[in-house]
């Protein structure tokens, strides 16, 4: 079965409606305002949904594009910080590798000429999303299931990823390098906010929607790192072992980094989580469930390898797996048997 198969009217509604309040987020250009104006007035259902959708994404920019475009009929707060501006300074990794535990004595940071400035942990229960500051002003928001570890010194700001995902809204500091590890490999901010992802497989993966990231070997990532992150042309200069993802650019870090283009569209999809939501977009099944059971703890088996790889496409809230369920049933024609309190194996429904 290779078909996408997508959701009645009202979940395309829905689908399209994200798509458009992604796009407010960032921004609309002249011509999508048009474009939006159009697709708003072709239904009220259009309208309503749109608005809906706005108010639980939650985000002022968002609210007050809306209010522009029908000011007498919304209202919204006034605007603090532009849509372009909080889209325009994150960077995005989406990394997936190998859990494993991480030996914090061992980081290259710590030695006995530092002092150190701060150490905690932090982490979130399946299902679970904190936001919170560190000492330097950087916030940080923890998606389901994750869990980090913080080790600032006088000289270097070092995250120790050990499951899960996070993103990091860094400030500034040309004296403190701020570096998340995973294992052997390291991503150092150079001026920008970015989204870690680590999951069970063994590859990772990095997008930069703003500014650059440095991909290298943990190992190689010494006191010297401090006095060469202030520009790219410095790091040329250096020679420094690694990569440098910049703006628009995807990488795929396995045994070698392999960078390329990504959509910005795709990267929004890639960010819905930060709001709750899951987008789905022409997604094989097994992904879409392995993804919902990252914020449900339910586990997915499949009656064939072709059933699961059936692409999907659809929108729904993070924790509202009953909506989902239903959907596969009433769309897809699935049957869904409840194996164990925490297993559901998935049939193709005899015609």
């Amino acid at each position: 079965m290779t078909n996408v198969t997508k959701f009645n009217s009202k979940q395309v509604i829905q689908e399209q409606a994200s798509l458009w309040i992604s796009r407010m987020d960032r921004g609309l250009s002249i011509d999508e305002q048009n474009k939006l104006s159009i697709w708003l007035n072709k239904s009220d259902v259009h309208k309503d949904t749109l608005f809906n959708l706005a108010k639980l994404w939650d985000d002022l920019s968002v609210l007050n594009e809306l209010s522009d475009l029908f000011p007498l009929e919304r209202k919204a707060k006034p605007k603090h910080v532009t849509a372009i501006a909080m889209v325009a300074s994150f960077a995005i990794i989406m990394l997936s590798s190998a859990i494993f535990m991480f030996d914090y004595i061992s980081l290259p940071f710590l030695n006995s000429n530092q002092t150190i400035a701060q150490v905690k942990d932090y982490q979130t229960k399946v299902g679970e999303q904190i936001s919170f500051s560190l000492s330097d002003g950087t916030s940080i928001r923890l998606n389901t299931n994750s869990q980090v570890h913080v080790a600032f010194t006088d000289k270097h700001r070092q995250i120790s990823l050990l499951k899960g995902e996070a993103r990091f809204d860094v400030t500034k500091d040309k004296n403190r390098p701020f570096t998340v590890s995973i294992g052997e490999k390291s991503f150092t901010a150079l001026g920008t906010i970015f989204n870690v992802q680590k999951n069970n497989s063994s590859d990772s993966e990095l997008v930069v929607t703003e500014g650059k990231v440095l991909i290298s070997d943990t190992k190689t990532i010494t006191k010297r790192l401090g006095n060469i992150v202030n520009s790219f042309k410095t790091l040329e200069h250096h020679k420094l072992a690694g990569a440098v993802v910049n703006s628009g650019e995807k990488s795929i870090v396995t045994s070698k980094t392999k960078i390329s283009k990504i959509s910005l569209d795709q990267i929004q999809k890639e960010l819905s989580w930060q709001q709750g939501m899951l987008i789905f977009d022409a997604t094989p099944l097994v992904t879409a469930l392995n993804e919902v059971s990252r914020y449900n703890d339910i586990h997915f088996e499949f009656s064939d390898k072709g059933l699961s790889e059936l692409k999907i496409s659809g929108y729904f809230k993070s924790g509202d797996i009953d909506t989902l369920l239903q959907s596969l049933i009433d769309n897809l024609g699935i049957h869904l048997k409840r194996v164990s309190e925490k297993n559901i194996k998935l049939t193709l429904a005899k015609v």
